[in-house]
Order: structure tokens, then C-alpha cells, then sequence
């Protein structure tokens, strides 16, 4: 077991991280920037320790620097929450030189499906359904031109590299093929530092679906169950939820078996994200994977009564993964990400002073938030500043007890999509479960929270 840990993040990640070592009897370090320095998170390790300025780029980016806190506070273990250095092989390498077991997968798995291109390949091999489109990296336009007419329009340009939207086009007709792939490939290398493009077919009607996994570093481990995470914008979650009101059992069933065959070629060890696109007919695809935690894993922890954090501590620590029963999937849970930004003017961020928190309460709610009363909200991280987790035996009163919650819920002092979401839950495709990868497209107009106000 390990004995102490330090959390190499913030925000609700780090919170929820510290929290699982306290119940394990694991000491709990965290790390901040001077903008940070007196965050939730901060406040509740057993020691904290200050690695550098606002900027991301000299503070929670800096592996010198953490694995320098690590050091000097004892610890033996370094847990990267999500976002940040959470996939970095530098960091992971980095700890392995020092003795410091890393919470995660190993650095190999992390590069070979960091690489789009490369991950796609190495799902072929195991026998996972892709996208038709480019084997690996294009050459340039011209090929980009050729594989998609072999493809059929829309086509997905798509960079190697990295994720969030960034690099990504969606080409409806021949002629714009070139310029969408020069700008995409500009964007992608601004980004990601890397210029390296691939190609798939768009898939109409798409929905967003995941497979939760945690395996044991032998081949083996568990498979979890589905995750809905068609409800975004700009290719950014604002909604998950499990299970999901569209995929077919069966479909679920042999997307499971394509995650557990996942596992097995990749030997992973630790929690990890198997993302896949499926089609109106329920055809499913291989997309990427995530290998580390994901931000709405409380949904799986909801419905499975399974705690992915502490499992991830147990098998970093040499203790396995945890049992599990399949039978014991309960429920329907859904989360709603609380952002600080105002979706009547495009999602701009809002960061500042929060002068007044007031989270829901109640059965089958949870908050998983780093944020009170007096807090204030940098502008230089991510927006979001809350999850909100409703359970309830059903979808029908999953969503009406999410109405009453989101109702309760108040933010004062900088704007929320709390508003949005709100909206969200009583629109009429989405409470019928009939939504996909374009829902915002498709009814913003619908939506008075959505617009310039």
C-alpha cells in the first residue's frame, strides 16, 4: 500500500484525490500555483507545497518542479488527476527515475495511444471496428483528398496529436479538402506542437459513447459499463449519463468485449477511458482511448458502486484491482458540468469572486466541486468549478430530480451554464433520450440561455 502521495493537480480533481487518500490511510500532498494558494484543495492535504506562478506553463506543467515537491515531502507516489501533465510520458519517466510510483499506465501504453494514428493502428491489430478513413499520418492535401473520396463524404479531418477540438475540420465537399487540411494542420501544430493529420469518415447521427476500464497491467481487469457523452460543444462534454437512452443491450455487450480485448492487447494497468463513435444502425467505431481518469467518472462510480480513485491508488500500490460484482449496476446517473461561463456570449469564461455557493442537497445528489463561498476563480485554468451528480432508479427521475437540483443550485458573482443545463433537462429530445453529437446545433435556437443577450 502506499504510503504518501502527492496530488499533481487542482481544482475539484485534486480535491476528490485527496479525499480518497485520507479514506485509505494514504497522507496526502498537494501542490499550487501562487493563484492557488488558498484553494479548497490546499486546504485540506496534510501539506501543501507551492511549485510556481499563475501561468500553467511554470507551475502544474512543470515535471522539475513536482517531482522537487514529491521529493522534499516525503512522498512515494504521484497521482495526475486529468488535464495538466495527467498523460505526460515525461512526467511518467521522470517519476520512475526518482522511485515514485506512478498512478496510471505505463508510459509505453501512454504513447501508443497519445498518437491518434498510432492507436488507431494498434486497435486494428486487437480487432476493433475504426472509422474507414486514413491508416495513420497523411503525407499532405493530396492524399487527405484521395482517402476521402475512398471514404465518402463528410469526412473528419483530424490531428494525430491531441484533442479538445483542436486540429479537427469537418469537410463536406471536395473542393475544400486543401484548406481545411492546411488550417487544421496550422491549428494542430500552434496546439499541440505536433502538424501530423489523419482522415475518417463523419458518422451521421453520431453519439458519443464510452467504456469505463481499469486493468490489472496483465491483460486482464475490469470493464465497467457505458458512458452517453453526446451532449457538447465545441467537441467539450457538458453532459454524461449511464446508462445510455440509445445503445442497444447488445450493442453494449460486444462493445464491452472490444474494450476487454483493448486491455488485453495494450496489458494496461490503472483506470482508462475506451471512447467510441456508434451510428443511428448501433455499427460502433473506435475513436481514441483516455489513459487516465476521465471528468465524469462519478457517473460509472455511481451506477456501479464502484470507487475508480481508490481502485486506481490500490492497483498503483501493488494490491490488485478491487472485486467487483457486474450484477450490482444499479440506477441511472447522470453529470452536469458546472462551468464559469456565460453560453449567452459564446461560452465566454467568467472567471472572478464567487460571493455566494449554495450546491443542492438531497438524496442521490453529489458535488464534486473546490470551490465555497469567497473562493475566487482564476483565469488561468480550466472553467469548471463543479460537477453535478443526480441518481435515481430510472432516467425519468434521474432528470426530474436534476431539475430540481439545478433549480436549487446557486452562483453568485460570475455566470454559470447552470442556466443552460437547466434548459437542457426539460427540452423535449432530450428528456426522451433522442439526442446526438449535434443536439446544440440542432436546438440552441430553442434555447433561450444559448445567444447574445
Amino acid at each position: 500500500m502506499l504510503r504518501r502521495c502527492l496530488v499533481a493537480n487542482r481544482g475539484e480533481i485534486a480535491v476528490r484525490i485527496i479525499r480518497a487518500c485520507r479514506e485509505l490511510g494514504i497522507g496526502a500532498v498537494a501542490v499550487h500555483s501562487t493563484a492557488d494558494r488558498d484553494a479548497m484543495h490546499v486546504r485540506i492535504a496534510d501539506q501543501s507545497v507551492q511549485i510556481g506562478p499563475p501561468q500553467a506553463s511554470e507551475s502544474y506543467l512543470r515535471v522539475d518542479r513536482l517531482i522537487a515537491a514529491a521529493q522534499t515531502t516525503g512522498c512515494d507516489a504521484v497521482h495526475p488527476g486529468y488535464g495538466f501533465l495527467a498523460e505526460s510520458t515525461d512526467l511518467v519517466r521522470a517519476c520512475a527515475e526518482h522511485d515514485l510510483v506512478w498512478v496510471g499506465p505505463s508510459a509505453e501504453a501512454i504513447e501508443t495511444m497519445g498518437d491518434k494514428a498510432v492507436a488507431k493502428d494498434t486497435m486494428r491489430a486487437a480487432g476493433l471496428p475504426l472509422v474507414p478513413g486514413s491508416g495513420g499520418r497523411l503525407s499532405g492535401p493530396d492524399e487527405a483528398a484521395t482517402v476521402a473520396e475512398e471514404a465518402g463524404y463528410p469526412v473528419l479531418l483530424k490531428a494525430a496529436a491531441g484533442g479538445g477540438g483542436k486540429g479537427m475540420r469537418l469537410v463536406r465537399d471536395p473542393a475544400d479538402v486543401r484548406d481545411a487540411f492546411l488550417a487544421a494542420s496550422t491549428e494542430a501544430e500552434a496546439a499541440f506542437g505536433d502538424a501530423g493529420m489523419y482522415l475518417e469518415k463523419a458518422v451521421v447521427d453520431a453519439h458519443h459513447i464510452e467504456i469505463q476500464v481499469l486493468g490489472d497491467g496483465r491483460g486482464g481487469g475490469l470493464v465497467l459499463g457505458e458512458r452517453e457523452c453526446s451532449i457538447q460543444r465545441r467537441h467539450q462534454k457538458l453532459i454524461e449519463e449511464s446508462p445510455s437512452p440509445f445503445l442497444a443491450p447488445e450493442t453494449l455487450v460486444t462493445m464491452e468485449a472490444a474494450a476487454a480485448d483493448a486491455l488485453q492487447a495494450l496489458a494496461y494497468a490503472g483506470a482508462g477511458t475506451i471512447e467510441f463513435l456508434v451510428g443511428a444502425d448501433q455499427a460502433f467505431y473506435f475513436m481514441e482511448m483516455n489513459t487516465r481518469l476521465q471528468v465524469e467518472h462519478p457517473v460509472t462510480e455511481e451506477v456501479t458502486g464502484f470507487d475508480l480513485v481508490q481502485a486506481q491508488l490500490a492497483v498503483a500500490g501493488g494490491d490488485g484491482v478491487p472485486p467487483w460484482d457486474p450484477s450490482g449496476r444499479r440506477g441511472h446517473a447522470i453529470e452536469f458540468r458546472i462551468n464559469a461561463e456565460d453560453p449567452r456570449h459564446g461560452f465566454r469564461p467568467g472567471p472572478g469572486l464567487i460571493t455566494r455557493f449554495r450546491p443542492p442537497l438531497g438524496p442521490g445528489i453529489r458535488i464534486d466541486t473546490f470551490v465555497e463561498d469567497g473562493a475566487t476563480v482564476p483565469p488561468f485554468y480550466d472553467s469548471m468549478i463543479a460537477k453535478l451528480i443526480v441518481t435515481a432508479p430510472n432516467r425519468a427521475r434521474a432528470l426530474d430530480r436534476a431539475a430540481r437540483a439545478l433549480d436549487e443550485f446557486v452562483v453568485e458573482g460570475i455566470p454559470t451554464t447552470i442556466p443552460l443545463l437547466r434548459e437542457i433537462v426539460d427540452e423535449p429530445s432530450f428528456r426522451a433520450g433522442r439526442y446526438t453529437t449535434t443536439y446544440l446545433d440542432e436546438v440552441g435556437d430553442a434555447l433561450t440561455s444559448l445567444g447574445e443577450g
